[in-house]
């Protein structure tokens, strides 16, 4: 696994739980992100990895 993609992976699994709220993770270009789930739009061009939801697992 890309160290980089592992650690937003954690990244996002972690701020889930902070917020209390869907996040999710995302790659757009050689980049990945990380949002909260309803800040994303239908039009966004970007590649969803993963939502974490809190209390999920990961």
């Amino acid at each position: 696994m890309n160290t980089d993609l592992s650690l937003a992976q954690n990244h996002a699994f972690q701020l889930s739980r902070t917020l209390m709220v869907p996040v999710t993770l995302f790659k757009s270009g050689d980049e990945f992100g990380v949002l909260p789930s309803d800040e994303l739009d239908d039009e966004d061009d970007l590649e969803i990895v993963h939502e974490y939801v809190p209390g999920g697992s990961h």
